[in-house]
């Protein structure tokens, strides 16, 4: 009797099961992104698509956080030392890099991609700070201007001092401005210590405009921008952006740069992992990407630098109308580190008092 109950009770409870409404398959779920946080300069710019790449790869969300100039933007990383708001920091050049690692706010990561970096761009030996890209300073002139008046554009420095070329210069202020102390840098590249003070004091008597910022020097006071200075300190690379932003087709930039016996200083910018970040491995991650080819060869059409992979290939209406100097002017950084505040502690006494 037993038996037979049992039997009966195993056929009900198959009855039964088959007859139950069958539970949903659940799919597991796929975690939240996180969010990694780059804190760079306000000229910083990648495109989108560059972008969505990494945080597809890795379930991530890039939140970009322009902080002023790189002077500025250094400054907002020291003060936060400790507490950082964010996890990497991109846009230190080498004439801030000494503060910034004398300051210690990186983390030392030695990425698998600096193997494909030339040693002339890894100036911290430590790897705390990683080159990204590079461009050039230099004197800029205004083409039509020196066309109409049928006169020749300074070739150098030292041309720059003479009197068909009074009253025509602008330059930024280097305690203000990072292409201004770039130029700076540039005159004691070439002058050195001993005379480059003598060099701007005869600028100064060659009527020389100094203004705060880059861009009220470019876009208000030089002659191709609605100003009347034709000769402008910017970059090597200001050409093919005027011909590429122009509102028509043009076949010569406007722009012409003074490249020529130094007178132009290389700035090389740098990214690093900055200390009590909350994702160091998503950092990591970040740096990678931004010495691999994708991130390398969207900079040059977004910031208008130049990769410093050299397997990066370049756009040719980038390449088409930059200036690359023979040679530029040099100040290693140890010397910039020691001596920036001095240096620009003395020019300001012989520019602007």
């Amino acid at each position: 009797m037993k038996k037979i109950n049992f039997m009966v009770l195993l056929f009900l409870g198959a009855v039964l099961a088959a007859c139950a409404p069958a539970t949903p398959s659940v799919a597991p779920t796929q975690a939240e992104p996180r969010t990694l946080r780059v804190m760079t300069h306000d000229s910083f710019a990648v495109s989108e698509a560059v972008i969505q790449a990494f945080e597809s790869e890795n379930n991530a969300r890039v939140q970009i956080l322009p902080s002023g100039d790189a002077g500025t933007t250094l400054n907002k990383a020291i003060l936060s030392k400790g507490n950082p708001i964010a996890d990497v920091l991109y846009g230190v050049d080498n004439t801030f890099l000494g503060r910034a690692l004398q300051e210690d706010i990186y983390e030392v990561y030695s990425s698998p991609a600096l193997a494909d970096i030339p040693a002339e761009f890894r100036l911290d030996a430590q790897d705390r700070a990683l080159p990204v890209d590079y461009g050039d300073v230099c004197p800029n002139y205004d083409v039509a201007y020196f066309e109409q008046k049928n006169l020749a554009p300074p070739r150098n420095l030292e041309d720059l001092l003479k009197p068909e070329y009074k009253s025509l210069l602008v330059v930024e202020n280097p305690a203000t401005s990072s292409p201004g102390l770039a130029f700076l840098l540039a005159t004691i590249g070439h002058f050195g210590e001993d005379g480059y003070l003598d060099y701007w004091r005869a600028l100064v008597a060659n009527d020389v405009l100094v203004v705060s910022d880059w861009n009220n020097a470019y876009y208000t006071e030089f002659s191709a921008h609605g100003g009347i200075r034709p000769l402008v300190i910017s970059y090597g690379s200001s050409p093919p952006v005027e011909v590429l932003f122009a509102e028509k087709p043009l076949e010569a930039a406007p722009t012409g740069v003074i490249s020529t016996e130094g007178s132009c200083f290389r700035q090389i910018e740098f990214a690093g992992i900055l200390k009590g970040g909350r994702e160091r491995d998503l950092a990591e991650k970040w740096l990678d990407f931004m010495l691999s080819l994708p991130f390398q060869e969207d900079m040059p059409l977004q910031m208008f630098v130049y990769p410093v992979n050299p397997q990066a290939g370049l756009p040719e209406e980038f390449t088409r109308f930059i200036t690359i100097p023979a040679e530029t002017s040099e100040v290693t950084s140890d010397a910039i580190n020691a001596k920036r505040e001095q240096w620009i502690r003395e020019w300001t006494e012989a520019v602007l008092r």
